[in-house]
């Protein structure tokens, strides 16, 4: 019958260690991410909290729009927690999918501002679909539009 080894500096020295510094991501990856979602969780709490700044001031605020409001709250709420989330908890696989779908939405959102003619806003979402769309080329170490951009198995 063995002894359980006792936890020391010795026994800890076979696991693998996290790497320096705040993430292991490069400061501008961080930013991207970081950036990207305080203003998702900005337009979520907006959504949740004042719907009307969401549309014209002419324009009604009823429960159709509460009710989508409340998905945007959701949607935007969601991936802003879990960017975060797997930018500390340092999970790189993660992290890239939730990057990549960010860009997706980013890149969506601003076809749909394009066709209802919101035009003043296309080139700042726009550009955050490219930043994250970079952030996620190095993330996983190859172009979006490579197979190995979306595996896992990094």
């Amino acid at each position: 019958m063995s002894q359980p080894q006792a936890l020391n500096e010795a026994s800890l020295a076979n696991y693998p260690s996290a790497p320096s510094g705040a993430t292991g991501f490069p400061w501008w990856l961080q930013t991207i991410v970081l950036l990207g979602a305080l203003l998702m969780a900005t337009g979520a709490l907006i959504a949740l909290l004042n719907p009307a700044m969401l549309v014209s001031p002419h324009d009604e605020i009823n429960a159709a729009v509460r009710i989508y409001a409340g998905y945007l709250f959701s949607r935007n709420a969601g991936l802003a927690i879990l960017l975060v989330g797997s930018l500390v908890a340092r999970a790189k696989g993660v992290l890239n999918t939730l990057v990549l779908l960010a860009a997706f939405i980013q890149l969506l959102d601003a076809i749909v501002d394009c066709v209802e003619g919101r035009w003043t806003i296309v080139p700042g979402v726009f550009l955050f679909a490219v930043l994250f769309f970079v952030a996620a080329a190095r993330l996983s170490g190859h172009a979006v539009w490579r197979k190995e951009a979306w595996s896992q198995s990094q």
